[in-house]
């Protein structure tokens, strides 16, 4: 049986009007760094980055992988952000996310990339359905999944923790499900 080497993995990048989606490259890390040092939506508290070296590790293992990709302004190739698409139980059906750098916030810049990830899954990976979690308390992602053609399609009372309180217990918080099929992307 053939291997493939690690390249072959690897998207081919993404452009739009304003941004390139490709995968992580080394020096992308002071860009990582700048927005996961505090991460902000607390679904990213486990990705936090204490230093510049894991920030380097951290680009390092993301390089070599199609499950995140790089947010980069076109013009300059700055990471302002990723997106993600985890394929899951079911070949055809992928969970997506993202997670920018506030500073990059209020120019539609998420919807953007995020279209063109959506785009990309559905007719260069055959994706038939895509789904999000979003915490109930994360209005601006719950705003993207809507403006994407999400429909909410539950909400799971303390589903999850990502942080514990002063006395160390766990701190559930509610989370919503937004998902589209295919069908309705083409819509």
């Amino acid at each position: 049986m053939a291997t493939k080497n690690a390249s072959e993995y690897l998207m081919k990048s993404i452009q739009t009007s304003r941004l390139l989606l490709r995968n992580f490259s080394l020096e992308d890390a002071a860009d990582l760094f700048d927005y996961l040092h505090e991460p902000r939506a607390s679904c990213f508290f486990s990705l936090r980055l204490e230093d510049m070296a894991a920030a380097h590790q951290e680009v390092s293992k993301r390089s070599n992988s199609d499950d995140t990709v790089a947010v980069c302004l076109r013009s300059t190739n700055q990471l302002i952000g990723d997106l993600f698409a985890t394929r899951e139980n079911d070949p055809d059906t992928f969970s997506v996310g993202w997670n920018f750098n506030a500073r990059f916030g209020g120019a539609g810049l998420a919807t953007e990339a995020a279209q063109a990830l959506f785009e990309y899954l559905f007719a260069g990976k055959d994706a038939r359905r895509l789904f999000a979690y979003v915490e109930e308390d994360n209005v601006a992602s719950q705003r993207l999944c809507e403006k994407l053609g999400m429909r909410h399609e539950g909400t799971f009372k303390e589903f999850i923790s990502f942080e514990n309180d002063s006395y160390g217990r766990p701190v559930f918080v509610n989370t919503r499900q937004y998902a589209i099929l295919r069908k309705e992307w083409l819509q």
